[in-house]
């Protein structure tokens, strides 16, 4: 795979639990499908959103199993290989070598501080090792590291990385990495993780972007790489206003923060859809239940995606 071949919308994966937090796998079926059915260029399996911190490895394997045999070629699947040290991750490469995937996406490391030169020698350490090309996965809320535009970008011309999915929140630190790996030929993809903003980060250079909120609505992610990709940048504000509009369904929950509620409004959003059979979250998180549900049933129908829903 080259850096060019994985573009435009890759949504991070949700992974559908039963009620007693098993893996579902008719409803891991509906949402691959739908994604599929919407046109979007690949997958990403094992993120932040597919609860990837909370699985035991024989778990992070039955998903990529499963979603690599589900998808059978027809976009590229790359996967989180996360873990706090630079050990850890390699064995999870190792363990993901059999599965057909187009790449392994990286934190820094955490838990132990680490600086530049540590975080300089994980990456290296880790491409070394893997069989498929490594993206960047730069994550300061979970892993308390914000990785430096000119480390990517010199982490990129060495051929160490071959993008980065960037879900900072830093616009500022991403125009200046999309400015500077303009300026060097483009070394790097840049993917963008901030669903509310995709059309700032078109404008800055971003190549596409990995939408959590795309699990809900990945038909929307795809016309809105489309027209931006077309330069029509008036369709391009228009789909992110309705998208920002539809991401209100994260704030609806309370008591709950983080993936509880960020990751728990996609799944409730999905299962009031008719994908998933259930909202269950990974222990100790607990699923959105009560008022919640029925403001973000409110935010589907106000978006028109509750029209027809069933899959």
């Amino acid at each position: 795979m080259t850096t060019s071949t994985l573009s435009g919308v890759v949504p991070p994966l949700l992974t559908p639990l039963t009620t007693d937090g098993d893996l579902d796998l008719p409803s891991l079926e509906r949402l691959v499908s739908r994604l599929l059915d919407a046109g979007v260029d690949g997958i990403f399996a094992l993120g932040s959103s597919g609860e990837v911190a909370f699985f035991d490895d024989a778990m992070r394997g039955r998903v990529l199993e499963a979603v690599t045999g589900l998808v059978a070629g027809q976009v590229p699947v790359i996967a989180g290989a996360i873990d706090m040290q630079t050990h850890r991750v390699i064995q999870h490469l190792r363990a993901a070598e059999r599965f057909d995937l187009a790449g392994y996406v990286v934190t820094a490391p955490f838990y132990a501080i680490t600086g530049p030169e540590e975080i300089d020698a994980h990456f290296r350490a880790v491409a070394t090792a893997a069989d498929a090309p490594v993206w960047a996965y730069d994550l300061p809320v979970c892993v308390h590291t914000k990785l430096a535009p000119a480390q990517l970008l010199r982490l990129g011309q060495d051929g160490v990385i071959a993008g980065v999915k960037d879900s900072s929140g830093d616009d500022v630190s991403f125009r200046r990495l999309s400015a500077a790996n303009r300026a060097a030929g483009s070394p790097l993809t840049l993917m963008t993780g901030h669903e509310v903003v995709v059309d700032g980060a078109y404008l800055a250079g971003a190549d596409g972007s990995v939408p959590g909120l795309g699990n809900v609505d990945p038909a929307g992610y795809v016309r809105m790489h489309r027209v931006a990709r077309a330069g029509d940048w008036e369709q391009v504000r228009s789909e992110q206003d309705r998208l920002a509009a539809l991401f209100e369904i994260v704030f609806q929950p309370t008591g709950k923060v983080g993936p509880a509620a960020g990751v728990g409004a996609f799944k409730t959003a999905l299962r009031e859809l008719g994908v998933f059979s259930s909202n269950v979250m990974t222990s100790p998180m607990t699923p959105i239940e009560g008022e919640a549900v029925e403001r973000i049933r409110a935010i589907l129908t106000e978006s028109g995606l509750r029209e027809g829903a069933g899959v």
